[in-house]
């Protein structure tokens, strides 16, 4: 270390810096994160990448019109809004294992059969090992190029002698330059990399995945101006036990962060799923207490999952609470809006509640299905197979309206649903459909004399 370097230590969940260690950072509160970090001056005229264009009144600026890349997957296309935008970054998270690097390779694949020049750079994987997932894929393209290493400098001069029209980097965490003496991962050096690789997308117009691992806390890992620093943040979520992944945006600055694209993992590798409520219903139990569907919105998708509930006596003190695939604060408040409206005492009861399939459903549209299913399993009546429901629960019990009514009653009458039970206000709102019988309620006692007496 030469006298200019600077010592400093810096957080690895947040990028704080401070001149001296401490057991926890000032910037995000967590412990034991402050890793010490070499930093050494950028010397003029050093290597960092940037990106610039001149001043330009806004009155001036060409609209051109914007051309998409379309991989033909089009679940993972309607999840970035249409496709890929040209010298867009994205990022993409997953637990261990999900199969982040199989959807990035089936992708680049998919556009290299159209004729777009690939490259897939490894930093964790050898060529060999890249083959025989390819193999697995049934992958052949003659224009998906493969490189291995983990120093950004050598990745950067091949990128002009490919001239790739699309590249992918798994993962973020693994590359190092030689500017930050710091090991590959630190705060530092994922910055660093992260932003040559923007000002390469930036100037070239050639987009970029980067695959990134992710914390025991489900987050991005690294700092978070790695997530300010791209375009897209995609996460792929999944219970390793279940066959379906969900691929979800969080950030994207080129379309609607509320889509999802839905996945089957086979042997063969990631298969889109065209119609995810079949799936997701088809296993569905008949004439079981505590089975209830409900219609949630995705984006512009509407969709159609089973939420189930067990109710039963409790014969420890403290009754458990578990809640799958749904926030357990809100299960909490239904639960005591059950209590106090309807005169159902659920405290000394054990609760678990569950969205099949392994999706996670966070809205409020969900309340109606998830007290549907909570009633049904508490008073042992199973619920008409034929019945979805939507609205959402107040604390005064009253069912209120929510978005998209039309979309999610058409798509449950396609599916073959009879009846559908939502609030008032939306049933006054969508015209009467010969498919689905239309129950409107207006608060949960209404919800009780409708179904249960």
């Amino acid at each position: 270390m030469s006298k200019k370097d600077k010592t400093v230590y810096v957080c690895q969940n947040c990028g704080h810096e401070a001149l001296k260690w401490m057991g926890r950072c000032p910037g995000c509160g967590e412990w034991n994160r402050m890793v010490e970090e070499t930093q050494r001056p950028v010397q003029p005229g050093g290597s960092r990448a940037s990106f610039m264009s001149r001043p330009e009144a806004i009155t001036h600026i060409s609209m051109a019109p914007e051309m998409r890349l379309t991989s033909g997957v089009t679940e993972f296309d309607r999840t970035l809004g249409g496709g890929l935008v040209p010298g867009s970054l994205v990022l993409i998270g997953g637990d261990p294992g999900i199969g982040k690097s199989t959807l990035v390779l089936q992708i680049l694949a998919r556009l290299a059969d159209r004729g777009t020049r690939a490259l897939y750079l490894s930093g964790e994987e050898s060529a060999q090992q890249i083959k025989l997932r390819a193999q697995r894929l049934s992958i052949g393209a003659e224009t998906l190029y493969v490189m291995t290493g983990t120093r950004i400098e050598d990745f950067l001069e091949q990128l002009g002698t490919v001239q790739p029209g699309i590249v992918a980097v798994d993962s973020i965490q693994t590359f190092y330059t030689d500017d930050i003496p710091s090991a590959p991962g630190s705060v530092g050096q994922v910055r660093e990399v992260a932003s040559r690789l923007m000002a390469y997308a930036k100037n070239s117009g050639v987009p970029v995945f980067l695959v990134g691992h992710v914390t025991k806390e489900g987050a991005i890992a690294g700092p978070k101006v790695l997530e300010h620093l791209v375009d897209t943040v995609l996460y792929f979520e999944g219970d390793p036990g279940h066959l379906y992944r969900i691929l979800r945006a969080v950030k994207n600055r080129y379309g609607s962060t509320n889509e999802i694209g839905v996945f089957e993992m086979k042997d063969s590798g990631l298969e889109a799923v065209g119609n995810p409520s079949r799936i997701f219903l088809e296993e569905r139990p008949q004439d079981v207490p505590g089975s209830a569907v409900i219609s949630c919105m995705e984006g512009t998708r509407p969709l159609l999952v089973e939420v189930q509930a067990l109710v039963g006596p409790s014969p420890l003190g403290m009754p458990r609470r578990t809640a799958i695939g749904v926030d357990s604060n809100r299960i909490s408040l239904l639960v005591a809006v059950l209590g106090k409206r309807m005169g159902m005492e659920l405290g000394d009861q054990d609760i678990f509640v569950n969205v099949a399939g392994g999706l996670k459903v966070d809205e409020p549209a969900a309340d109606l299905g998830i007290v549907l299913a909570m009633m049904s399993s508490f008073l042992n009546k199973p619920l008409d197979r034929g019945l979805v429901a939507f609205g959402e629960v107040g604390l005064a019990g009253e069912i209120r309206g929510v978005s998209q009514p039309g979309m999610r009653i058409r798509e449950s009458g396609k599916l073959g649903f009879t009846r559908c039970l939502l609030a008032q206000s939306n049933q006054e709102s969508v015209a009467a459909s010969k498919k689905i019988k239309l129950l409107g309620a207006a608060s949960i006692q209404d919800v009780h004399e409708l179904l249960f007496t």
